[in-house]
């Protein structure tokens, strides 16, 4: 049941669908990403939202959706322009999702920071990629980015 609605979540990120996204999220789920760090439902969902809107080039692949005893595990694939430097950027990420009635209760992306550094951010990032001074300001602007996604959009407010 519940590789179902992962799946369910990836084909329609796949289509950009961030309202289908949003649904398969309980109203007290949580996010993490080495990019966007604890995240509330309300947050999680602007996120969605947010990124689909603003895509370029994008293209999504998944695979390994699996049941590990209460959790689902997945791996995926984010192939996009990175918006604030228009850098390609390949992004291999490993998922873990646990649930409450059905629906995402806990989500988290892993992904190698410093290598998504490096492409989306080019030299500063292979310099910087691996300190938490670089991690700490990636993730400050995409709150930024966030916080003014949901301050645009009542439905989040």
């Amino acid at each position: 049941m519940h590789t179902e609605l992962i799946t369910r979540f990836y084909t329609a990120f796949q289509k950009l669908d961030w309202q289908t996204m949003s649904s398969c999220y309980h109203a007290e789920a949580t996010f993490y990403d080495p990019a966007f760090h604890n995240l509330d439902s309300k947050e999680a969902r602007a996120m969605w939202h947010m990124l689909c809107l603003n895509a370029k080039d994008f293209a999504l692949t998944f695979s390994d959706v699996r049941a590990d005893g209460d959790a689902v595990r997945c791996r995926w694939q984010a192939s996009y322009t990175f918006s604030k430097t228009g850098r390609m950027v390949v992004n291999r990420i490993e998922a873990t999702f646990a649930f409450k009635d059905g629906l995402i209760r806990n989500h988290t992306d892993r992904f190698d920071f410093w290598k998504w550094s490096r492409q989306a951010l080019g030299l500063p990032g292979l310099l910087l990629g691996w300190s938490p001074i670089l991690k700490n300001q990636v993730n400050a602007t995409a709150r930024k980015s966030l916080a003014r996604f949901i301050a645009e959009h009542p439905e989040y407010q």
